[in-house]
């Protein structure tokens, strides 16, 4: 069984996705062990962020995402990073596959409604970054 952090973004937040997203999720089979919604300070989003701190996009991306709420969730299921990866869709939604949710609800690059871990180790760091072990359900 393996763990993913997925969030729905500021701008989907504010067009009132979040069900049809989660509808998205549930009926795609994965499992969603925990969710909040929350608003992050632009130093949050810099701290969560800092894997890009170097990149031209940083400052847009943690001001964007420090502008309004956003929902975390925590997935669970067998290859759970990649099935919510491909039902995110490509960075792009002009590039993403029909039926994604990029493709459905994204905007533009940055405004692209949902993030996922994409990897093992960004999942662990990810998740703890918004939750405690008591937050998830099924957590020991």
């Amino acid at each position: 069984m393996e763990r993913t952090l997925a969030i729905i973004k500021p701008d989907a937040v504010s067009r009132n996705l979040i069900g049809k997203i989660v509808a998205m999720i549930e009926e795609a089979g994965i499992k969603i062990v925990a969710m909040k919604m929350l608003k992050l300070t632009k130093e949050e989003a810099e701290c969560f962020y800092y894997v890009h701190r170097e990149k031209p996009f940083f400052d847009s991306l943690t001001d964007f995402m420090s502008s309004g709420p956003i929902v975390v969730l925590v997935l669970e299921g067998e290859e759970v990073i990649s099935r919510w990866r491909k039902l995110m869709g490509a960075t792009d939604p002009a590039k993403a596959e029909d039926g994604t949710i990029r493709k459905l609800y994204g905007i533009d690059v940055e405004k692209n409604s949902v993030h996922g871990s994409d990897s093992p180790e960004s999942a662990k760091y990810e998740i703890s970054y918004f939750f405690s072990s008591l937050e998830i359900v099924g957590s020991c």
